[in-house]
């Protein structure tokens, strides 16, 4: 039986573009740390950004879950668990592995000499980058480390929440297990709306002020919290179609809702934040949390509407995502290191910026695309294997 999900699939695509833009925005948005910053920030980026910020994450990692999901319903059950984290471990450590080695070193590079803390050098930079450093202190984000993985700690997540996912699958299909997702799935109405949050709330109150999102794989434990719960989400509502009928059928509710509720997160957030007062951080974390729940409902409500048919280019998305996800941030960077010094006016620096990693992540994967090596080290299948209808890994935009 084919599962196959068009809106899913389009998601992740839109989800990604959705990326590029975002990053993009980091080089412009004022007080919000990045590797390269503009110097002329754009102050009313902030709103939009923050907004975005909330719930972007989360969607991808439920959207992750959910391809496992449906990987599993069409018939990872029979193929086990070992199989399943095999085959996993290859189509997400390998790209690991080889972006940090190849694709992210330019990114410290360019922050470290922007910082002045190393001089300009590119090859030998890299043969001390190789060495593991040392490093002045603060030279790149990942210095005390030696190396880093900038926006493909997402692989390296994602990797461990499937572990996770695969060592919990024994009781995941026990009669427990299924009672609970078959909870899940049976929610309806308000309690759709309000029972999925309380474990965010509950991560919150306990996890969020002691640990602050760092990207750090052994000290993330409030964002480790919620994007596995968000994981497990994903793989519960897997093809439920009345689940999904359900969220398309409150979309337009939910939607109007989580706007509500982003205005009152705002005005918090201006009124209460200010005073760093314990109670009024946390409320506005709460009602941040509601947001980040509706939004995510609500895209996949309005998802399910209007993206789920064979779009014409969604097979060619498909295979796009992964490749491009490696290599937009550093091809961002490497245009902003060529242009910046040009001064141009910020609309049509943006526009270059955007334009150009457009291109480079068109052309390089045309190339990936026909070289049987490289394939496998952007998370591309074999070629006899590429007309596969499954997801790559669940692959989506990362930060």
């Amino acid at each position: 039986m084919n599962h196959r999900r068009h809106d899913i699939d389009a998601l992740r695509a839109l989800a990604f573009a959705l990326v590029i833009l975002y990053h993009v925005g980091m080089y412009y948005v004022a007080d919000w740390h990045w590797h390269l910053k503009s110097p002329e920030p754009v102050a009313w980026l902030q709103g939009p950004m923050r907004a975005l910020n909330l719930w972007r994450l989360d969607l991808v990692f439920l959207i992750s879950g959910l391809s496992i999901g449906l990987l599993c319903h069409g018939g990872g059950q029979n193929q086990g668990a070992g199989k399943l984290l095999r085959r996993r471990s290859r189509l997400l450590l390998l790209p690991l592995v080889f972006g940090m080695a190849v694709v992210v070193p330019y990114q410290p590079y360019a922050q470290a000499v922007a910082n002045g803390t190393i001089a300009p050098g590119f090859m030998d930079f890299l043969i001390r980058y190789v060495q593991g450093g040392p490093w002045p202190p603060g030279a790149f984000d990942g210095w005390e480390v030696g190396v880093t993985w900038n926006h493909l700690w997402y692989l390296a997540y994602l990797w461990v929440y499937t572990f996770a996912l695969v060592l919990l699958l024994p009781w995941l299909r026990s009669r427990p297990g299924l009672a609970l997702a078959h909870a899940f799935r049976g929610l309806r109405g308000a309690r759709l709306m309000v029972l999925p949050v309380l474990p965010l709330l509950l991560y919150s109150g306990l996890l969020w002020p002691r640990f602050p999102v760092t990207q750090d794989l052994l000290r993330d434990a409030w964002a480790h919290a919620v994007y596995f719960t968000l994981f497990l989400y994903g793989y519960w509502i897997g093809v439920d179609t009345d689940w999904w009928t359900e969220a398309r059928r409150l979309r337009g509710r939910i939607l109007v809702c989580a706007l509500l509720m982003l205005v009152v997160f705002f005005v918090l957030r201006a009124q209460l934040a200010p005073a760093s007062s314990g109670f009024g951080r946390w409320v506005v974390r709460f009602v941040a949390d509601v947001y980040l729940w509706w939004m995510v409902l609500a895209i996949l409500g309005w998802a399910h509407q209007l993206l789920n048919r064979p779009w014409p280019w969604l097979a060619w998305a498909n295979e796009q995502v992964y490749p491009w996800y490696v290599l937009h941030q550093t091809l961002i960077v490497v245009l902003i290191v060529q242009f910046a010094p040009l001064r141009l006016a910020r609309p049509l620096e943006a526009a270059v910026l955007i334009v150009g990693t457009l291109a480079g992540c068109w052309g390089l994967t045309a190339l990936i695309r026909r070289v049987p090596w490289l394939r496998p080290c952007f998370g591309l299948r074999p070629r006899a294997e590429s007309s596969s209808s499954s997801p790559t890994c669940g692959l989506s935009a990362s930060s």
